[in-house]
């Protein structure tokens, strides 16, 4: 076996820089940051050619759309950051902190209710950079989606971001056709039409958008773009399903103040080790959405992000 020369303190130093050590050696993976999963040709490149210079040649895909080259020597690794530098890539990624987003194709996706790119762009940005010097007590998963596909698993995370199109129905536009175009769309069954007039359950509805444009006599011909979100949602050795909040947010600029307010209050009410799930369970769900809903925290945020709350300590979870 290798006798291994790195000291534990330089290889905690590197892994809050994205370096993760390659078990049983003195080399890292080293991991790369992609922002919303979206990368230049020229990036690819520069990452490609980082990897055969630096590292064993090989590219590794993450599950939340990070990319790793792997067998990186320690002593190359202010070389491999200067490198990425020159395509504005950087690495990181690690610690009890905000996470880098996930963000699925909804930009270009035929299903896609919002600009899945550009919001992960405006979260990565506001938070993951501009939160990453704040010491959370674990870390903070985001992922963003741009319908109810789900296709990312947003209430599988610490907060989750699902795309609405919530169909503005005029029934008084309805001819209650015996073959309901916007029925026959529907995907859920929400659309229904009964005692000769169509009907839309709210319990049914996921503001898929789907029947929007359908109907022959304009009685659905457009819809309000939305956001739903997902809090407490956890994916590892103990799994949380995530909790939609009570109302669908019309405003992307409520979305992203939404979730600083839940990174706040998880700051300020989260144990050291704790989950964000575990958080919103202990706490109750109605005094989380409260506080999400209310501007009080907001008023704090100088306050609490002045505190310095968490140590060291492993997750419970």
């Amino acid at each position: 076996m290798a006798t291994l020369t790195v000291k534990p303190e330089d290889e905690k130093r590197v892994k809050a820089l994205g370096f993760l050590s390659n078990k049983g050696t003195d080399n890292f993976s080293a991991r790369i940051i992609t922002v919303n999963g979206v990368l230049t040709a020229d990036q690819i490149k520069c990452i490609a050619d980082a990897a055969e210079r630096f590292g064993s040649g090989r590219l590794c895909l993450t599950t939340r759309l990070t990319l790793e080259v792997q067998g990186i020597p320690y002593d190359k690794i202010d070389e491999f950051i200067a490198v990425l530098a020159k395509e504005g890539l950087v690495t990181g990624g690690t610690g009890p902190k905000v996470r880098p987003v996930v963000s699925c194709k909804g930009t270009t996706c035929q299903y896609g209710l919002i600009d899945t790119y550009a919001l992960s762009q405006k979260i990565h940005d506001r938070f993951y950079n501009g939160y990453h010097q704040v010491k959370l007590p674990h870390k903070f998963k985001i992922a963003v989606g741009g319908c109810p596909n789900n296709c990312v698993k947003p209430d599988l995370n610490d907060l989750g971001i699902i795309g609405q199109k919530i169909p503005n129905f005029d029934q008084d536009s309805c001819n209650g056709c015996r073959k309901c175009t916007v029925e026959a769309a529907c995907p859920m069954g929400a659309a229904k039409v009964e005692d000769g007039v169509l009907n839309i359950d709210p319990k049914l509805c996921n503001n898929c958008g789907r029947c929007i444009g359908k109907c022959n006599f304009d009685a659905i011909n457009g819809g309000t773009q939305g956001y739903k979100i997902y809090i407490g949602g956890r994916w590892g050795k103990k799994v949380a399903r995530g909790k939609a909040l009570s109302k669908v947010i019309s405003s992307q600029e409520e979305a992203l103040d939404v979730i600083e307010k839940a990174i706040l209050l998880y700051h300020e009410k989260g144990n050291s080790g704790e989950r964000f799930a575990q958080m919103v369970e202990r706490c109750g769900l109605d005094e989380i959405e409260k506080e999400l809903f209310s501007d009080d925290i907001m008023n704090r945020k100088q306050e609490i992000l002045d505190e310095s709350l968490h140590g060291t300590g492993g997750a419970t979870c």
